[in-house]
């Protein structure tokens, strides 16, 4: 390894990347590969499609390096925001999926599928989406985090390097927002709490 690279700065290797230096980007791989596997690995709670998102995210960076801004962060913060952001779309597209899944099964499973159910299952996720579209980003992560991705409130804090109080309190105010959005639309939700802690 170049040992300019090895001691360059976040700014240094980004333009170097941008100059299509493969060694730059083996450099930045090299310091920030394992925390960014590990996110994405307690993200989607999955080896393999971790790596994928891994994977993804550094190629993304090789074929768009100024999309990093360096006075928003660290090169490190930019790639595990970049891979939180995919693993939740990750969870989201997945969750939908199975929602479908689950609605062809029922409709086609059995004739006598009572069809009001089904379209209150359909209005209930509906609200859920228009509901998370209500929060502020902060709460929408933490959200997304203890109820889509089952983390508990410490998990939720350790991922996005917040204070547990902090989570804890963003995940109610916006559950009292997705509650009031949902109750305006005439849907009620049964109390949520992330996996194996309470409020």
């Amino acid at each position: 390894m170049n040992r300019d690279l090895a001691n360059a700065s976040d700014v240094t290797l980004a333009m170097a990347i941008s100059r299509w230096d493969q060694e730059a980007l083996a450099e930045v791989y090299r310091r920030n590969a394992g925390p960014v596997f590990g996110l994405a690995r307690r993200v989607l709670g999955d080896a393999a499609v971790a790596e994928e998102v891994v994977q993804e995210v550094f190629l993304r960076l090789w074929h768009e390096p100024g999309r990093y801004d360096p006075e928003r962060g660290s090169l490190r913060t930019f790639l595990l925001s970049q891979v939180h952001s995919r693993s939740v779309d990750m969870l989201r597209s997945d969750t939908a999926r199975r929602q479908r899944e689950v609605r062809d099964a029922r409709s086609t499973a059995s004739g006598q599928y009572d069809v009001e159910h089904e379209f209150l299952d359909i209005a209930v996720a509906e609200g859920v989406r228009d509901a998370m579209g209500v929060l502020q980003p902060g709460e929408r992560s933490a959200i997304e985090l203890a109820y889509f991705g089952g983390h508990t409130y410490r998990e939720v804090a350790s991922i996005l390097g917040e204070p547990e109080g902090t989570i804890k309190s963003r995940i109610r105010s916006g559950m009292r927002r997705m509650q009031s959005s949902l109750a305006a639309k005439g849907l009620a939700v049964g109390k949520m709490q992330p996996a194996e802690e309470n409020p």
